[in-house]
């Protein structure tokens, strides 16, 4: 049943996609090892994911696409700290991006 269901969901996916409905969104996270979680810096649909997004290459800040989480954290405020139950996707995502940063410095 989750099989059928993960499908279906991929399809309207990609159904919007092709009508042009969905727009892009862009979340910003940040997090400082103080902290009790990453937290929203930056969010956006739109113009303003498409500005978010070049200011992050501007920036050389790592970008990690992922629809679903997009979607979910765009529901949170600048400010917001990310919620426990994405704890775990959100480090895998941030050891993810320190692990290329590393890469990308041997490289220099």
């Amino acid at each position: 049943m989750a099989e059928t269901r993960y499908k279906n969901t991929q399809e309207l996916v990609t159904m919007e996609t092709l009508k042009g409905q969905r727009q892009k969104t862009a979340v910003a996270i940040a997090y400082n090892p103080g902290e009790a979680a990453p937290k929203i810096i930056a969010t956006g649909k739109g113009h303003l994911a498409e500005k978010i997004i070049e200011k992050a290459k501007e920036e050389n800040i790592p970008f990690y696409r992922d629809d679903k989480l997009a979607k979910t954290l765009s529901k949170l405020e600048i400010g917001d700290m990310i919620p426990p139950e994405l704890y775990e996707v959100v480090a895998e995502i941030l050891v993810f991006v320190d692990d290329m940063e590393r890469m990308r410095e041997k490289i220099k």
